[in-house]
């Protein structure tokens, strides 16, 4: 078998199981869950297939013409590189992770059918993104995977928190999407294609007559799809969806899929000086802010949403240097240790019985209640916060040492600003990304809130598939640094002496930080007498921590006011800390931005339509009904009526003809 036939079945595989799931969960339902995992894991063979047998040599291509557009074709096209190769050799490992796992935690959910239909429709969309050699064929896959995000993040459709979330995510990423689309006309008309490889030889010629204004209306959509400032609010409320989803969306689809957009389409970005700029300016402001968020936040899953907008502004950060190597380097090594965090917090969500107490405050007993958990937890935190020899730490010190290079003036890939704003914005990240994962840990497995009643053991599924995700998340990193420059542009991972001391420096310091303001909090909840926390009718022992405080240890009256002694973050965020929980208010700018004008315009236009349009609509009626009626009143039926009418006609139509005879 060819290598574009198996290409072709690892995004086929998916989508025929998806199919076959909606057709027959009602009339067969003992299929659908080898329907979900099995065409999943079949994918996941024929990619890692796929990926040795190109190798990353050269590039895979084949194509032919959908349709005569009788200007730009649109062809089917695939155009597989080492960076596709391996990209969906991830999304099919977290797909498979995510459906295996699925089946242990939705075992009871009546609706689990439509779900894991759906989750094959997404990994189908994303690997049709991954290896299109086709615009349009990619903008089919884009589309289509921000509709499935819309039914999954929607999945618990009973409560308000999910409709209201599946909304607003559908409506963010459509907002990018409008600006995206004409960028990838604009993009099309001036290579004369869609396919990606002429686009890129266009660009290689200098063919692009306005390159600046394409890459802008492109970076709309991907920080839309990506979650990236200012288009990022969207991926938090998206917590409300069943964690799984959230390990797919934040692991390997959804927001991967802009960054792998950007990266296969580099060049063109490259062709502006300013939207470099631009796109390290993003990636600058979205993990500084995605960081001083997380560390505010109290849902678990709120942590790692902030903490994957927060890596892929890494990511972001790493092509706006022009180093595409590392930015999927960082894709890879995230995409394992994500989904790992997600998974492991919904075991832990699990362990308390629903899905409401995912806050970390009211946590407690966690750590030899849910010992898999645990240990994988920690092994994705510490990769996450970069300490080596995670992956999280080869990743992520190859994006700080490819902006240390452009500061240095060793590579004339991108301006020397970007390279400065890449790098302080990510050591900064580093403080704060270790911050947050160690409130976590602490707060998560060693937290003072209720103990929630005990759940049993969680299904033999769910833990296998955190064992086998730690597995990368701990030695990826270490392995793939050396080998994967021969996959992508041959640039050098390793990582720099200088950056890595920096970072893993900066990472120590924040979890150090965040380990003694923990311990100081400590101190304070043990000046509590133990009836005033054991009385509150809550049991929430943050929020009586703070009273009894201020009750009992007035010397200790405005601490108790400004932080909670629960929480860290309190401590360390200070006055800022109600700001970041609020996601600095971006919600509320774009309220009174966007949302109440356009429902003033609504209102406008519906009064409109009702009392000035509808006015003349029913004036306009009111006339022939009036004549009707008058002209129903003379056709009484009565015969003498009739004729004492006509008489008076004649009389009346004679007197008009003598008064005509005689004034003649």
């Amino acid at each position: 078998m060819t290598t574009t036939t198996l290409a072709v079945l690892v995004p086929l595989l998916p989508f025929l199981g998806a199919a076959a799931g909606l057709l027959l969960g009602r009339t067969a339902p003992g299929f659908v869950r080898p329907l979900a995992v099995l065409p999943t894991l079949a994918s996941l063979v024929l990619a890692v297939l796929v990926a040795v047998r190109q190798g990353g040599g050269t590039a895979v291509d084949a194509h032919t013409e959908l349709t005569p557009t009788g200007s730009v074709p649109i062809e089917l096209a695939l155009h597989i590189d080492g960076f596709a190769a391996l990209v969906a050799v991830l999304v099919a490992f977290v797909a498979a992770c995510v459906q295996t796992y699925s089946t242990g935690y939705l075992r009871d959910d009546p609706r689990y059918p439509s779900y894991a239909a759906l989750v094959s429709l997404f990994t189908s969309a994303m690997l049709l993104v991954v290896y299109s050699g086709d615009l349009i064929v990619l903008l089919v896959g884009w589309e289509v995977m921000g509709i499935c995000s819309y039914f999954l993040v929607g999945h618990y459709w009973e409560t308000p928190e999910a409709r209201a979330a599946s909304l607003k995510a559908f409506l963010v990423t459509k907002l990018g999407d409008v600006p995206f689309l004409i960028g990838l006309f604009a993009l099309a008309t001036d290579a004369g294609s869609f396919r990606i490889t002429r686009v890129l030889a266009t660009v290689a010629s200098g063919g692009l007559d306005h390159p600046t204004v394409i890459a802008l209306l492109l970076l709309a959509g991907v920080a839309g799809k990506s979650a990236q400032f200012p288009l990022h609010t969207w991926l938090p409320d998206a917590m409300a969806g069943p964690t799984p989803v959230s390990a797919l969306i934040h692991a390997a689809t959804m927001v991967a899929a802009g960054v792998y957009f950007v990266a296969r389409l580099l060049p063109v970005f490259e062709a502006s000086q300013a939207a470099m700029v631009v796109l390290a300016v993003m990636a600058a402001v979205t993990m500084t802010g995605s960081g001083l968020a997380a560390l505010a936040q109290d849902d678990i899953k709120r942590v790692l949403a902030y903490s994957t907008i927060g890596q892929l502004g890494y990511m972001t950060g790493a092509l706006a240097v022009g180093d595409r190597g590392a930015a999927v380097f960082h894709l890879l090594a995230h995409g394992a240790f994500k989904a790992l965090l997600f998974l492991a917090a919904g075991v832990v969500i699990h362990a308390a019985g629903t899905n409401s107490l995912a806050a970390m405050s009211r946590m407690h007993g966690l750590r030899d209640r849910v010992p898999d958990a645990y240990w994988t937890m920690t092994v994705a935190l510490l990769a996450l916060a970069a300490i080596p020899p995670f992956s999280g730490f080869f990743s992520k010190e190859s994006v700080l040492g490819a902006a240390e290079h452009v500061t240095s003036g060793r590579t004339g890939h991108a301006p020397v600003a970007a390279g400065w704003i890449v790098l302080v914005a990510g050591l900064l990240a580093a403080l704060l990304t270790a911050a947050y994962a160690t409130r976590l840990w602490l707060l998560a497995f060693r937290g003072r809130g209720a103990e929630a009643p005990d759940h049993g053991r969680q299904p033999l599924t769910m833990t296998v598939v955190l064992w086998v995700l730690a597995i990368p998340s701990l030695a990826f990193g270490g392995l793939a640094y050396r080998a994967l420059p021969d996959w992508f542009d041959g640039r050098d991972l390793t990582p720099t002496l200088l950056t890595s001391v920096l970072g893993t420096g900066l990472a120590v310091v924040g979890g150090l930080l965040t380990y003694g303001a923990w311990q100081r909090t400590a101190a304070l909840a043990a000046r509590i007498p133990m009836g005033a926390v054991a009385a509150h009718p809550a049991g929430d022992a943050g929020l009586v921590e703070a009273e009894a405080i201020a009750t009992h240890e007035p010397a200790y009256g405005d601490i108790a006011q400004a932080f909670d002694p629960a929480d860290p973050g309190r401590l360390l965020l200070g006055p800022l800390h109600r700001h970041a929980a609020d996601g600095f208010h971006l919600d509320a700018v774009y309220t009174a931005l966007f949302v109440r004008p356009v429902q003033a315009g609504a209102r406008l236009v519906r009064f409109l339509d009702r009392e000035v349009l509808d006015t003349y609509v029913r004036g306009a009626a009111a006339l022939p009904r009036l004549l009707g009626s008058a002209v129903r009143r003379t056709q009484t039926g009565n015969v003498q009526t009739y004729v004492s009418a006509l008489l008076a006609g004649t009389v009346v139509l004679a007197v008009a003809v003598l008064l005509v005879a005689s004034g003649a």
